[in-house]
């Protein structure tokens, strides 16, 4: 999977089992299961880089329950010194009054369903990058803050990426109930393999 990239895999975990990642042809890392829940979930993991000297990998996870509201983690898998933080903003577009929220990385929280905007503000007060986020009961979103300023190799700026992303238009559709699935995003450039 490309850096940024996110996938869907519907498969039937339990606690123990391993799910290894491969960087190129290498081992990549191995995220353990430790538990679940007894009803339909999603498992989100992301592997990111650890630190900004090595390559070495860490993983973020968060089981999302099967709820009636729209639920978002925002999780902070940025590398550096620069400091930002996540804002949720109806979107222009919406139809709804002009709100914000801050966001605290690593939380969750459940969310109306609409149109909205997610944006980073840097310590300075700029929006440093921007994200569209279209919000449906009963759906598990992601917004990740990715970046990395390495010691050694290529750096990567700060940015926002929103998982899944979907079609306004299918704001007023019926959406099926998910079973259990896994999401893997590769904030490492990297392969999942079960």
């Amino acid at each position: 999977m490309p850096y940024k990239t996110c996938n869907e895999f519907v498969t039937q975990l339990k606690p123990g089992d391993k799910l290894e990642f491969k960087i190129g042809d290498g081992n990549g890392g191995t995220f353990s299961v430790s538990d679940l829940p007894n009803n339909n979930a999603v498992l989100f993991v992301v592997i990111h880089r650890h630190d900004t000297l090595s390559t070495a990998v860490a993983f973020e996870s968060h089981v999302f329950a099967s709820l009636q509201n729209a639920q978002l983690a925002v999780i902070d898998t940025y590398r550096g010194t620069a400091k930002s933080e996540p804002l949720i903003m109806d979107s222009p577009g919406g139809g709804n009054t002009s709100r914000s929220e801050e966001l605290r990385f690593e939380s969750v929280v459940a969310i109306n369903p609409g149109l909205y905007d997610v944006a980073l503000v840097g310590s300075d007060g700029k929006t440093k990058a921007r994200n569209s986020l279209v919000a449906r009961n009963r759906e598990s979103y992601t917004v990740l803050r990715t970046g990395l300023e390495a010691k050694q190799g290529p750096s990567y700026p700060q940015e926002l990426v929103v998982y899944p992303q979907t079609d306004p238009s299918a704001m007023h559709s019926a959406v099926p109930p998910r079973v259990m699935m896994l999401s893997v995003l590769a904030v490492f450039s990297c392969a999942f393999r079960a």
